[in-house]
């Protein structure tokens, strides 16, 4: 079979995002993953699949399977992708679309000036919905690892997250302690693991070992994660500035219930064809 993508990127957080609205896509865990590796494949963080909606009232359907094949339930920078490609490929005319994930509808906005803005809803942090392995809610939990413990914030944006405040995020031992902190017991779905440094109120800087990709060069949901984590805390007052690897987004949340906006842009790379 040959299959026609677009290789797409949000801040460094890369793509291959496929057309499955216009002609219905079937892809097994092993051909996302041949797709995924970068020497012999396209190479990229996540898959996304655009495809028509199961619920009412929703314009879209987005699918995101991460680099080893397994599905996903929300992708920040995918989603920002997933409404720059459906406008490119004039599939809708509307700035603002609903758009059917695994965990509820989300509300990507096309701004005038390139920009993308996407409404991610509310964060939600009780354990049960994270999942994460508690005996209640709290702003912050230990998290013992294998010689040390970590302070961690959780907290779901539609997918699980842990967020950890470092002095240095450059210095940070990402790739040792993210994968300890993914496959942790006491995220019986497994998480990602954000690295947030502090700047000042208004400016985190972060790193994100993204459950199923590893370290990526930026996380959209991990952004939104950190910096709900940071006002939480304390830490942080909303607008909040996150600079990435990959580059730069702006969250914006008021606390409580209200949902969380993430802007930022998405660029496609190249287009091509590959047999699977």
């Amino acid at each position: 079979m040959k299959l026609t993508f677009t290789k797409m990127q949000g801040i460094g957080n890369d793509f291959v995002v496929v057309d499955g609205y216009s002609t219905p896509v079937n892809l097994d865990a092993a051909a996302i993953r041949r797709l995924a590796d970068r020497h012999f494949g396209v190479g990229f963080d996540q898959l996304l699949l655009v495809e028509r909606p199961t619920v009412a009232g929703a314009d879209f359907r987005y699918r995101i399977f991460n680099a080893d094949g397994g599905e996903v339930e929300q992708c920040g920078n995918g989603a920002r992708c997933f409404v720059r490609f459906v406008h490119d490929k004039a599939l809708t005319g509307k700035q603002e679309i609903r758009v059917e994930t695994a965990r509820g509808i989300i509300l990507p906005k096309l701004e005038d000036n390139g920009l993308v803005t996407v409404n991610m809803g509310e964060p939600r942090f009780q354990p049960a919905e994270i999942p994460f392995v508690a005996d209640g809610e709290s702003v912050t939990y230990p998290l013992s690892l294998e010689n040390q413990m970590l302070e961690i914030s959780t907290v779901s944006m539609g997918n699980p997250h842990a967020v950890t405040v470092v002095s240095d995020v450059e210095t940070a031992p990402v790739a040792s302690l993210g994968p300890l902190v993914e496959h942790h017991a006491r995220f019986p779905q497994r998480v990602n693991a954000g690295f947030m440094q502090v700047v000042d109120a208004h400016h985190i800087r972060l790193r994100v070992f993204e459950r199923g990709s590893g370290e990526t060069l930026a996380c959209g949901t991990g952004a939104c994660a950190a910096v709900v984590s940071g006002i939480r805390r304390g830490l942080l007052q909303s607008p909040v500035r996150v600079t990435t690897r990959g580059g730069e987004l702006t969250i914006a949340w008021d606390g409580g219930q209200q949902p969380v906006l993430m802007t930022g842009p998405a660029e496609t790379v190249f287009e091509g064809s590959i047999d699977i």
